[in-house]
């Protein structure tokens, strides 16, 4: 049996009853199409804030569990949130809303590009929006951060994180390997 929506928690603003089928369909397919650049903002924005079917920590631990899994950080989240409300069903209606406006949007612009992918003026537009989204991750990652004000450990976790991929110029596998198993068992020892 499909879970709902959890209660929520003493930081986050009360969850909504759980989503449809076709409201599923549609906020995926929003969160796809309002996300140029990642849309990481936008499901974050759509699912927590606006919405309300998730608490921020839940949003959190998800997206943390899929950003780990192998593939897209946020199809995972999509596929994971889906089935948590509505099942199987749930998982592959989420998927179809992320993944199925985009592919047509990125076809029709694709033949565009192959035309005019040159001219001076399209290459200043995308280099204002790679700052654009680069500000969009940026913003995020802050949200996200919020709650680790007060978890010294977990604050500690994310600087040798960001110091051994952003810094140091790691590989990410490597960093996963040592701080995974370190931020787990830091959770495991306050529970």
């Amino acid at each position: 049996m499909p879970e709902t929506a959890s209660a929520p928690s003493s930081s986050s603003p009360p969850a909504s009853p759980a989503p449809t089928l076709p409201e599923l369909f549609v906020a995926f397919a929003l969160i796809a199409l309002c996300g140029f650049g990642g849309v990481l903002a936008w499901s974050r924005r759509m699912l927590v804030e606006e919405r309300r079917w998730m608490t921020a920590p839940e949003f959190d631990d998800a997206y943390a569990l899929c950003q780990f899994l192998p593939g897209p950080n946020v199809v995972n989240l999509s596929v994971v949130f889906g089935r948590r409300i509505r099942g199987l069903p749930g998982a592959a209606v989420a998927l179809v809303g992320l993944i199925g406006p985009p592919f047509l949007v990125v076809t029709l612009i694709g033949f565009a590009y192959a035309r005019l992918g040159e001219t001076a003026a399209l290459q200043r537009m995308l280099a204002g929006i790679a700052a654009a989204a680069a500000g969009l991750v940026l913003g995020t990652c802050a949200k996200m951060a919020r709650p680790l004000r007060k978890d010294r450990l977990g604050l500690l976790v994310v600087l040798m994180t960001f110091a051994s991929v952003g810094v140091m110029r790691g590989p990410i596998y490597a960093a996963l390997a040592g701080l995974v198993p370190l931020s787990t068992a830091i959770a495991w020892v306050r529970r």
